[in-house]
């Protein structure tokens, strides 16, 4: 059961990521704060639902949501900044376009870097199968990179995007090593298996 708030005094936007193991493309992020009284028997952690659960949710996450963005940072960004790094930017990025401005941040995981941002945050484990927020913010950012992935896939196609979304599937190893990386792949990380 998805708890509504951390606490009922603060404006608290949820904050998660998607893309951060993949080999390709961006990492997205987003933020959302949700009323108090939201409720969706379906809204859960994006990684437990399929595909057509997620884009069934997205629009009444951003029908019903106080306030909610998405951002990005590119495979030059993550190269030059590592990806935790870029993660944290990202999530920074999505709450700085927030229209509402939240009183605390619910950050998904076990670390944050606010960057001079001032908002008071929590760190929480899992916390996107614990707290409505974070949940809506996984699935807005997991839905938003898949769609990115299935955009660029067209120009791409040896790689197979539109089904492997740019994680390192065996499939997508294989595309790398015969027809080498392209400009989304990320460059610091590990391509192929055999590299040192």
């Amino acid at each position: 059961m998805l708890l509504p708030y951390l606490n009922p005094e603060d404006i608290e936007a949820g904050c998660d990521e998607a893309g951060r193991g993949c080999l390709a493309g961006p990492v997205f992020a987003a933020a959302v704060i949700l009323p108090k009284d939201f409720e969706h028997e379906l809204l859960n952690d994006s990684k437990l639902l399929t595909e057509k659960q997620r884009h069934y949710l997205r629009p009444i996450i951003e029908k019903e949501a106080i306030a909610w963005a998405v951002a990005s940072l590119s495979p030059t960004e993550i190269d030059e900044f590592n990806i935790l790094n870029a993660s944290f930017m990202a999530m920074h990025r999505a709450v700085q376009q927030l229209i509402t401005l939240p009183t605390a941040l619910l950050i998904d995981g076990n670390r944050f870097r606010t960057y001079g941002n001032t908002i008071p945050y929590s760190c929480i484990i899992k916390g996107d199968s614990k707290f409505m927020s974070i949940a809506a913010a996984s699935v807005l950012a997991k839905t938003y990179r898949d769609d990115y992935m299935d955009s660029i896939h067209a120009d791409w196609p040896m790689y197979n995007w539109q089904r492997n979304k740019g994680y390192p599937t065996i499939a997508h190893r294989v595309a790398i090593a015969q027809n080498g990386p392209c400009v989304h792949h990320r460059m610091t990380f590990r391509l192929l298996r055999d590299e040192k």
